[in-house]
């Protein structure tokens, strides 16, 4: 119709030209009397049929031209939508925000009479206005809890640097400012140059106002999605305040006219882009290698928030989940000593059955990587499994399993298994050997971290807890019995004569002597029980729910114990020492860890002044030929 239209005026025009070309020359001919003869028709027609076919070519290379116009238009958008989407795959929350923003953009501009030029630059704005967002990290972009001062001054430069990347393209419409000053306020507390009132450009008015309605409603890393009523309440209260109150009228006004027109779209809120079966696959590709990023950032980040080695192992198996996809995932933990690994933790199907299962070097999957400290993922998973029970129907047809190492020292194993067959590929070993690396230095730290505790808590000479491990340990029993009403013992023990072993025969041997004493020491109690060296020579045992009774038994066994010990140091000579026992009850005898002591040790040195004098008597009735027990 328009081509009909165009070719219409074009032959009016050209016969108007040439009658009009046709009368003047006439009239220059004959002194200005026209007169419209033959000669002068031909002319005409001949004027004619060149003015047409000219006129013709400049509207043919015009339409041709708008043509290409209109395609470079079409392509131009198309360009700033992909860029766009790209963005917005960025974002691990966002899901077609920008699209949205860009609706309620444009419809709130028309509604407030903006120009053609404004209503484009709008739209162009709509959908570029996070392009500086490429500059902020995926963690701060992502991360679930509130910014820091130092964070959020890197989110604000996403303005700046989103106009500055956009000043070099020569938009036929302001954009620019549309970018830079969408995060301005009404009242002038906004940002990045503090503009106030009309002083923020109109289109930027405007979305603010859109921009920050879609945010709301959108889950975000720190907090879940507001509805729309809250969404609304938002801009209401803050009109006149952030936002323009015009704006936020009109947007409030039309906002069933742009939902309805977004919905038609597909692009509702929640709507995910893997959804959507026209979703180019190189944007769920974008979204998926930022997902990735985020995850393995998050997992490194978690690796460090807990020293201890169980903590450790749980945030590993639960981390795994968030990358690759898993039935069962146990974390295995190497033991040099006892050389074997055993499962410290695991989660999904059987977790239970696997829990503290112990694997040797060479047994099974996990036994192959922990001596061989190589992948592996092709070997029938059930390997695993034997012995554990499982039902005909419970079968695994995937796994892979790699080894945890830090440097030339093995921690352990990291098995994912999935009963889906050929469930795993090469990217999930990727990502899981990226994960596994992150692991074992987590795991290396929370062992070193345990050594570090246990030395700490250990002395060093007998290899018993020490005074330290002693208080906690009491307060957990004395917690435990406050809780329950079961009554715990007190027991000290000072061994006698151990001087004399010092003075005769040197430290070394006092100490290889006090190693000694030690394990006979804890040969006498029951595996729950606790022994610790106090100081020097005493010892301190705490011991559960014996009657006076069986603490009488426990005290004559131990004095038996010690009495028949003799420590061989050289050729025919002996060193041995007696002891000497007092007890108290949590309760009877005082309810701290100082009160007991006190009281423990008043009853040892009553026993043992009462040996003592024993001891003098009996000398003194052998005329002194009793000798020292120290020395034998």
């Amino acid at each position: 119709m328009e081509r009909l239209r165009v070719r219409s005026v074009s032959w009016l025009l050209a016969a108007a030209i040439s009658i009009g070309l046709v009368v003047v020359v006439a009239m220059l001919s004959d002194g200005f009397t026209v007169r419209f003869d033959g000669a002068h028709a031909a002319l005409a027609v001949a004027i004619f049929g060149v003015t047409y076919t000219a006129y013709r070519f400049c509207c043919e290379r015009f339409e041709k031209a708008a043509q290409r116009a209109a395609l470079l238009e079409e392509l131009y958008l198309a360009t700033l939508e992909s860029l766009a989407a790209a963005i917005d795959a960025k974002d691990q929350m966002t899901h077609h925000h920008v699209r949205r923003v860009q609706i309620y953009a444009a419809g709130t501009g028309r509604a407030l009479g903006l120009s053609d030029q404004e209503i484009e630059a709008l739209r162009a704005g709509a959908l570029l206005h996070d392009i500086g967002k490429l500059a902020v990290p995926d963690h701060i972009l992502n991360k679930p809890g509130d910014l820091t001062v130092a964070e959020f001054e890197k989110m604000k430069v996403h303005t700046i640097i989103g106009a500055q990347l956009l000043e070099s393209i020569s938009f036929p419409y302001p954009v620019v400012p549309v970018i830079r000053h969408h995060h301005e306020r009404w009242n002038g507390t906004g940002y990045p140059d503090g503009l106030r009132g009309e002083q923020i450009p109109i289109t930027a008015r405007i979305l603010a106002v859109v921009d920050c309605f879609d945010a709301l409603r959108e889950d975000r890393p720190y907090r879940p999605g507001k509805s729309r009523r809250e969404a609304c309440d938002f801009l209401q209260r803050y009109s006149g305040v952030y936002f323009d109150p015009r704006v936020v009228e009109v947007f409030l006004e039309n906002l069933p006219r742009f939902e309805a027109e977004i919905e038609g779209h597909g692009l509702g809120v929640g709507t995910r882009n893997e959804h959507v079966s026209h979703a180019p696959s190189a944007l769920i590709e974008i979204r998926r290698a930022h997902r990735e990023v985020y995850a393995l950032y998050e997992i490194a980040s978690s690796f460090g928030s807990s020293l201890r080695v169980e903590d450790t192992a749980a945030i590993i198996a639960d981390k795994v989940g968030h990358i690759v996809p898993f039935d069962t995932c146990v974390v295995y933990v190497y033991d040099d000593a006892c050389n074997y690994a055993r499962a410290m933790h695991a989660v999904g199907r059987n977790a239970s059955a696997i829990m503290g299962r112990c694997v040797a070097p060479g047994e099974g999957i996990i036994g192959f990587v922990l001596a061989n400290r190589i992948a592996v993922s092709e070997l029938d998973p059930m390997i695993d499994f034997a012995g554990l029970g499982l039902d005909s129907d419970d079968v695994y047809r995937s796994a892979m399993v790699l080894p945890l190492c830090k440097e030339e020292r093995l921690l352990g194993a990291l098995a994912i298994y999935a009963v889906e067959p050929n469930r795993y590929t090469e990217d999930h070993r990727r990502l899981l050997d990226t994960v596994a690396r992150l692991a074992s230095d987590a795991l290396a730290n929370a062992l070193h971290h345990a050594m570090a505790e246990s030395h700490a808590l250990t002395d060093a000479l007998t290899g018993l807890p020490n005074t330290r491990a002693l208080q906690m340990r009491f307060e957990e029993e004395a917690a435990r019995t406050r809780r329950t009403g079961r009554p715990f013992q007190l027991i000290m023990l000072d061994l006698d004569d151990f001087k004399k072993v010092n003075d005769t025969f040197g430290h070394k041997v006092g100490d290889q002597l006090l190693r000694e004493i030690a394990c006979r020491l804890q040969m006498q109690l029951r595996d729950y029980d606790f022994l610790a060296r106090y100081a020097g020579d005493e010892f301190v045992a705490l011991v559960h729910d014996l009657t006076a009774e069986q603490v009488d038994d426990l005290r004559q066994r131990i004095e038996r114990t010690i009495h028949d010990f003799s420590f061989h140091v050289r050729g025919n000579e002996h060193a041995r020492v007696g002891v000497s026992i007092g007890a108290a009850s949590f309760g009877l005898d005082g309810e701290t860890l100082d009160e007991l002591l006190v009281a423990a040790d008043q009853e040892m040195y009553t026993a043992k002044f009462a040996r003592k004098r024993m001891r003098a008597r009996l000398k003194g009735e052998s005329g002194g030929s009793l000798a020292s027990s120290a020395v034998n």
